[in-house]
């Protein structure tokens, strides 16, 4: 078995916890996290299950609070059950879903999708409130900055992004109502389909939050149009929304964008310390969306990760400036 020696004593107490065994048919380890967290497709009794045994810690990093997230989710039926969690140990285990492509497999049109997901989401929010951790503009600023002591990519290539995100950072702040349980980090690969529905997983980034957050999240991968977005925010409200949602929507987009980007990138600057990028040159945040639907493009890379990144960066350019960003920025503004 490819579990380490040192964690074999936590894996034990979790097998015996869930199934009254330590035994495993099998354990297979599985690529493709960015947490560092070990993730394994374990079988017991001849059926599949996913254990997840937590890497480093830190104030974020913390399996102490988004295990608990992670069950109330799978008590909405929004996350895969739950069969252990111990968050001293940093061992859980889950129901294991056989993933389906949202590109390739998806029993439905591009509206039902969004509709889908649309639900699935305001499902998550009405859950009782997760725990908070940090404001999440407060958070943002702390990525921007480890990012800009990078030195990964020259400052002039991305000034004019950092200049334009500035006022809209000063004029931004979440409305009173707007924090709901939150997931956080709702990429493409933490949407899983397993041929008749949804699944969210890998809760580690969720806390108490903006709305907004999750929402400008499946906004910038499902919503290419100004149609699809609009089905994305009524279907979510539960009828059109009002022009101060709209702002709202679309701010947080481009802060979305942003933020994947400076993610991205700071753990290439780590990998590759000694790397310098003099430009913002990549492929389409589209073209590589559709990729990694397909399974064409890889994130396990530092080189997909940068392009990536670059990619996310770009996007929030264009978005910031677009004449509608003044105009969402004046209404939230006021």
């Amino acid at each position: 078995m490819p579990i380490p020696e040192a964690k074999r004593p936590a894996v034990d107490r979790a097998l015996t916890a869930a199934f009254g065994t330590t035994e495993m048919d099998s354990a297979k380890p599985l690529t493709g996290g960015l947490s560092g967290a070990s993730v394994y497709r374990i079988r017991v009794g001849g059926i599949a299950y996913l254990l997840r045994i937590e890497g480093a810690r830190d104030d974020f990093r913390d399996p102490g609070r988004w295990y608990g997230c992670m069950g109330a989710a799978a008590a909405a039926y929004i996350a895969p059950r739950v069969r252990y969690a111990d968050a001293a140990d940093g061992v859980a285990i889950m129901d294991f879903i056989e993933e389906q492509s949202l590109v390739l497999d998806y029993r439905g049109t591009r509206a039902d999708l969004i509709v889908e997901a649309a639900q699935t989401i305001r499902a998550l929010h009405e859950t009782p409130a997760f725990p908070p951790l940090i404001d999440y503009m407060d958070g943002m600023d702390g990525l921007i900055g480890v990012f800009q002591a990078s030195g990964l990519i020259a400052p002039a290539a991305v000034e004019e992004l950092f200049a334009r995100y500035a006022v809209l950072r000063a004029g931004y702040r979440t409305a009173e109502g707007d924090r709901v349980s939150s997931h956080n980090d709702l990429n493409p690969r933490n949407i899983l389909y397993d041929g008749g529905r949804l699944w969210l997983v890998d809760w580690e980034s969720s806390f108490l939050a903006d709305r907004y957050v999750d929402l400008a999240t499946l906004a910038n991968v499902f919503a290419h149009t100004p149609e699809e977005e609009a089905l994305l925010a009524t279907t979510y409200f539960g009828q059109a929304p009002t022009a101060e949602r709209q702002a709202r929507l679309y701010l947080m987009r481009q802060i979305n964008q942003v933020f994947y980007g400076v993610i991205l990138l700071n753990g290439v600057a780590a990998e590759c310390p000694d790397l310098r990028e003099t430009s913002l040159e990549a492929p389409s945040l589209a073209e590589i969306h559709q990729a990694l639907g397909t399974g064409d493009f890889a994130l396990e890379t530092w080189r997909g990760r940068l392009a990536y990144g670059k990619a996310r960066l770009n996007a929030a350019l264009d978005g910031l400036r677009s004449a509608r960003f003044p105009e969402a920025l004046a209404l939230v503004a006021a």
